[in-house]
């Protein structure tokens, strides 16, 4: 195979990459491997992992094509370019895929997800930038270097890291939501997004009520120590009163899409309580109660894509959880190699009720 150099490493002129061709239309290609230019890096990726974001703009379309998505991911830098500081060949590492300007009027809010430079994708496997983790190289961009790579320590499997991003949009929303130790907190869908969101409301101090409608679902939250789980068959708003003593829930979490359960959640909080929306990424119409919006004071609020206020604090949390407690390669049930991984995303499309985090491994 011809191969490429710069100045620090020697790199495959072509790799393997899982490409985005059109509506529910993955190829596995050969493709030339990303060349970086100043600022930037080449990372093979070890890990990634499939998002449902991925997933929606696979079978929707809402993206041109080609492009090479997947963005929960981990590997080692294979080359640096020039100007790059503080990162070096052989270093492992992770990489978010948005970053914001950090100046503009919502940066300023805090309000992240809505900074333009933040919904510029700042990694890419080749094409227009998508993520690229479904591939075995990626180039990061200067400003995802600077301020968006974060090292993996050698204890720390790339499996584990590769949770660093996911991790972040689930503790942006827990964090917006200031729970307090005696809040009850119903969640509803237990897939690994349901569960991290749940596994973080708990280490609040808060009581979590897990919905879902596979018991084997409800196994897998109970090794992260969520013990109050809920057949989503049955009437959970009439559980989640009983268990609240007739009030309802404190705040519903909504970590499944699908807009007939916003009224569901709203149903099932107390007055005053809060139901926030994780995973209405689609557009479209959901009806609900304004008067209890009104009158029963119920708060209805949104959360999307990661923090960069809390990149530290998540990054310590993933990365020092497998000694604490917080061992995120627990919600793995399934690895695919690249080859694969068009079967990879068809698992994920239609997940089984022992299918949880579905992950591409390049190397397998």
């Amino acid at each position: 195979m011809e191969s490429v150099s710069n100045e620090q490493a020697t790199v495959p002129a072509t790799m393997r990459a899982a490409v985005y061709r059109g509506v529910n239309d993955v190829r596995v290609e050969t493709i030339p491997v990303p060349q970086i230019g100043p600022g930037e890096v080449l990372v093979k990726i070890h890990t990634c992992g499939i998002c449902g974001t991925d997933l929606k703009k696979i079978h929707t379309g809402s993206h041109s094509a080609p492009r090479v998505f997947g963005h929960e991911m981990a590997g080692t830098i294979a080359a640096v370019g020039e100007g790059v500081q503080g990162f070096a060949v052989g270093d492992r590492v992770m990489a978010y895929h948005h970053i914001p300007c950090g100046e503009c009027f919502y940066c300023r809010k805090h309000t992240f997800a809505q900074c333009e430079t933040y919904k510029k994708v700042g990694c890419t496997a080749g094409f227009e930038p998508a993520g690229g983790g479904f591939a075995e190289y990626i180039r990061v961009m200067d400003w995802i270097v600077r301020r968006g790579l974060v090292k993996i320590p050698e204890e720390v499997s790339f499996e584990q890291a590769a949770f660093i991003e996911p991790t972040n949009t689930c503790y942006k929303a827990i964090d917006m939501l200031k729970l307090q130790q005696d809040d009850t907190v119903l969640v509803i869908g237990q897939g690994p997004i349901g569960i991290l969101l749940a596994a973080l409301a708990h280490r609040t101090g808060a009581t979590v009520l897990t919905s879902d409608l596979y018991p084997e679902r409800h196994d897998v939250a109970a090794k992260f120590g969520l013990n109050k789980p809920l057949n989503a068959r049955q009437d959970i708003v009439a559980e989640t009163k009983d268990a609240t003593a007739g009030r309802g829930a404190d705040v519903a979490l909504l970590a499944v899409g699908g807009n007939a359960l916003i009224q569901v959640a709203m149903d099932a909080i107390r007055p005053g309580g809060r139901v926030m929306l994780f995973a209405a990424t689609q557009h479209g119409k959901a009806p609900f109660d304004p008067a209890a919006v009104c009158m029963d004071e119920k708060t209805l609020m949104g959360s999307y894509s990661a923090s960069v206020a809390i990149q530290d604090e998540v990054s310590k949390l993933v990365l020092e959880g497998p000694r604490k407690g917080f061992d995120l390669t627990q919600l793995i049930s399934h690895r695919f190699s690249l080859e694969d991984a068009v079967a990879a995303i068809e698992l994920a499309s239609h997940p089984q009720p022992d299918s949880m985090k579905i992950v591409i491994q390049p190397g397998l």
